[in-house]
């Protein structure tokens, strides 16, 4: 989307720098589930802390109520800088459906893939386990919860070209939308 034209607000970007070393949610992190979470760095080991609370929902919802009030205040300061340019703003957020946010998006825009797809490309991008990748299926909304939430659906279990070909419809849709609303 961003090669196309829109600004894209990246919430795990976000998520990576409110948890910075010196960040309140950082402390909080630290406090919370102790400085073996972090790197030689002091930086968040992510893997570490995500076979912490991935499994055991008291502390991933610990770990959410740390990170998603920064992560959520972030994103609607740069949504409100926004507010009154015509751009395509493109909101990156993984967690969308979990967090309630879908029925304050102008439209949301669900990438699919089957299980055996992703538990692949995770363990290949990631070196992940499949039973890591599974502990956190299970942590997070259905693919049928997304599907339902979603106002347009991507599937991307195919090639790049079959990806690009549905985001290049995705894309006309969106400028023509905007056309309208001018």
């Amino acid at each position: 989307m961003a090669a196309r034209g829109a600004v894209v607000i990246d919430a795990d970007e976000i998520a990576r720098r409110v948890v910075a070393p010196g960040e309140p949610a950082w402390s909080k992190l630290v406090e919370r589930f102790g400085r073996e979470i972090l790197r030689a760095d002091s930086t968040v080991d992510r893997p570490k802390l995500a076979s912490v609370v991935f499994g055991d929902p008291a502390k991933l919802a610990a770990l959410n109520e740390i990170t998603h009030p920064p992560v959520i205040a972030e994103i609607a300061a740069r949504l409100e800088t926004l507010r009154a340019s015509a751009e395509i703003v493109v909101l990156d957020v993984p967690l969308l459906v979990e967090v309630g946010g879908a029925s304050t998006a102008d439209l949301v825009v669900v990438v699919t893939a089957s299980e055996e797809t992703r538990i692949e490309r995770l363990a290949a991008d990631r070196g992940m386990s499949a039973e890591e990748i599974r502990a956190r299926m299970r942590a997070q909304a259905s693919a049928e919860e997304r599907a339902a939430a979603a106002d347009w659906l991507i599937a991307n279990d195919g090639t790049q070209e079959q990806l690009a070909s549905q985001v290049d419809r995705l894309w006309l849709a969106l400028e023509a939308r905007r056309a309208r609303d001018r």
